[in-house]
C-alpha cells in the first residue's frame, strides 16, 4: 500500500536556503549552548564562595537563555523543514466520488434567493 501518490508532472522546486539552515542547526545549537554557559562558568571562577546569590542568580540567566535558545533554534528548524517539504514533490490523496459534487456541465444545485436587497 503506497500511503503518498505523487501528482505527475510537478516540478521540484530548487533547494534554497532552507537546506543550509537546517545544515547549520546543530551547529547552532551546540556553539550557542556553550557561548550562553560561559557567564556561568565565569561567575563561578570569578565570586567568591560566599557569594552564592550572584551565582545562582547568574545560573537562572543563563538557564533561561539556554533554553530560550533552544525553542529559538527549534523552531527555526521546524520552518526550513516546512518550507523544504512544500518545495518538495505534491501529493494527491486518494481520489473518491461526491454524490454532492457539481461539474462544469450541470446547473448549479443551490438557488438564489431572488432580488438582492438594498437599492
Amino acid at each position: 500500500m503506497n500511503l503518498f501518490n505523487r501528482l505527475p508532472g510537478f516540478p521540484r522546486t530548487p533547494a534554497g536556503k532552507e537546506r543550509v539552515v537546517l545544515r547549520q542547526l546543530p551547529k547552532a545549537f551546540l556553539f550557542g549552548t556553550l557561548l550562553l554557559a560561559v557567564p556561568s562558568l565565569l561567575a563561578r571562577l570569578i565570586a567568591s564562595p560566599d557569594d552564592a546569590l550572584a551565582i545562582t542568580t547568574t545560573d537562572i540567566y543563563v538557564i533561561s537563555l539556554v533554553i530560550l535558545h533552544w525553542t529559538v533554534v527549534f523552531t527555526v528548524g521546524i520552518a526550513a523543514f516546512i518550507i523544504m517539504m512544500m518545495k518538495g514533490p505534491a501529493y494527491v490523496a486518494d481520489a473518491y466520488p461526491l454524490d454532492e459534487a457539481e461539474t462544469l456541465d450541470a446547473p448549479p444545485k443551490w438557488k438564489p434567493h431572488g432580488k438582492p436587497h438594498g437599492r
